[in-house]
């Protein structure tokens, strides 16, 4: 426990989408940079900011309106989540995230957005003051040995430093929680409390972790409780670009979740979430039994229209239309602090499964007609389809003159004979075995053969 604290540091807001933990020499902070300019900006020129905001609470809603700001090419939505998440800081206690927001705004809403000197003081006022009435009533705790105590100190301080932005204090203090835990229900408050404060750091190693041992207590989880461990084990999948797990632990999720579990993440996220990393890596038969079928993630489905349309298309084999609704989504989940780095790689899974799907059935296709399929040109098919194919993904060939794609099925006319021939050859083997044992019934062997040994 002591190398889990050890690992963490005192994380502060700078690190906070980082989903992952931050670089930690020069030259892995440059090569951070590099990789973060050559991130895709969404445009956000349709995205109501407001209705986005109000599906998290708490420190999250902070976070990703933040990100958004950094991530956004439309000025106004840009000023619209800095200006909401200067507002939502206000009611907090975090000075530090409060700094941050008005360097991000920089003078651009004028006198009412600038650094409050007075509110920053006075919460640093407060918090000096609260910490040390915190750790005389942890002294006082430990001095008298009451273990129900000295937990409840513990996870005072892991609040308090969570509510002002020291992440690292704030896990450690939640894991020092978990030696004076008296029963499960407080093992479970733990480990929520360690994801939590994981999850902001981008440590999903950790995160993995106390899912692992929330779920060792599965006879005092509530539903609920259970369709939170989904979801964040669902994120640490993701994180890890596993998404076939990702998937299923998305689509295990219950419904019972509703908003319960805002400061970390919406129901509308676990559709998306489940239905892309389902699309990108279930077959037919899994989409339909665990995705279409599934009754329980259907209720998911319903508050995200277009996530639910784009798989019914993709089932259908409508792949247009499937497609037009991916490249629709797009620009919101480029702002998405989670998906935001899985986008590209989830996209050209699909659209790679849809192009093996359409080819299958077929001997022979039109690149031109597969092109009007797949809204591209028949250049770029055409590359698609050479990339699959010496991949090994498809058994085809490109007559490139004519723009042909032909599939290199077995020849079928020889494989018949070969099943005949063999049949045969399997048959006069029956045929003869049955003979050589009806020969040794009408000749008694067997009670000739025991007489000889002495048996009867």
């Amino acid at each position: 426990m002591e190398g889990e604290e050890d690992t963490m540091g005192t994380a502060r807001g700078s690190a906070m989408w980082s989903n992952g933990g931050g670089p930690g020499d020069d030259e892995e902070v440059v090569e951070a940079e590099q990789q973060k300019q050559q991130r895709p900006i969404a445009s956000g020129d349709h995205m109501d900011v407001e209705a986005y905001a109000g599906l998290y609470s708490g420190r999250t809603r902070i976070v990703r309106l933040m990100f958004i700001a950094d991530r956004c090419g439309n000025p106004s939505t840009q000023m619209e989540a800095l200006r909401m998440a200067y507002d939502e800081i206000k009611e907090g206690e975090d000075t530090q995230l409060h700094r941050e927001v008005v360097k991000k705004i920089d003078g651009r809403l004028g006198p009412g957005y600038e650094l409050d000197h007075v509110w920053a003081d006075a919460v640093d006022r407060r918090a000096e003051q609260r910490k040390e009435k915190l750790e005389s009533e942890l002294n006082s705790y430990k001095t008298n040995l009451i273990k129900e105590s000295i937990r409840m100190g513990y996870n005072d301080f892991g609040d308090f430093h969570y509510a002002h932005g020291m992440l690292g204090d704030a896990f450690k203090s939640y894991v020092r929680t978990r030696d004076y835990c008296t029963n499960s229900k407080h093992i479970i408050q733990t480990c929520l409390n360690v994801i939590l404060v994981s999850i902001e750091m981008g440590q999903f190693m950790h995160v993995t972790n106390y899912v692992s041992k929330a779920e060792q207590a599965s006879e005092v989880l509530e539903p609920v409780t259970v369709a939170k461990l989904k979801c964040a084990a669902g994120l640490a999948h993701l994180e890890a670009k596993k998404y076939k797990l990702a998937a299923r632990k998305f689509l295990e999720t219950g419904i019972e979740l509703g908003n319960q579990y805002s400061e970390v993440i919406a129901a509308q996220d676990v559709a998306t979430y489940g239905g892309l990393c389902a699309l990108a890596s279930f077959d037919r038969t899994e989409l339909k039994n665990k995705v279409i079928d599934n009754i329980n993630f259907r209720n998911f489905l319903e508050l995200v229209p277009e996530v639910r349309e784009l798989i019914h298309d993709f089932y259908a084999s409508r792949y247009a239309t499937c497609l037009e609704y991916l490249e629709n989504l797009k620009e919101t989940l480029l702002l998405d602090i989670h998906l935001h780095d899985h986008v590209e790689t989830l996209y050209t899974l699909i659209r790679h499964k849809a192009i093996i799907q359409y080819t299958h059935p077929f001997i022979s296709v039109d690149l031109h007609t597969m092109a009007d399929a797949f809204k591209t040109s028949v250049s770029g098919l055409e590359k698609e389809l050479e990339a699959l194919i010496t991949d090994n993904q498809i058994q085809a060939r490109i007559d490139s003159h004519n723009k042909i794609l032909y599939a290199r099925h077995a020849d079928q006319r020889n494989a018949t004979f070969q099943r005949v021939l063999q049949t045969g050859v399997d048959f006069d083997k029956d045929v003869k075995a049955m003979l050589l044992r009806a020969n040794l019934f009408k000749h008694e062997h067997n009670a000739k053969a025991t007489r000889k040994f002495g048996f009867i």
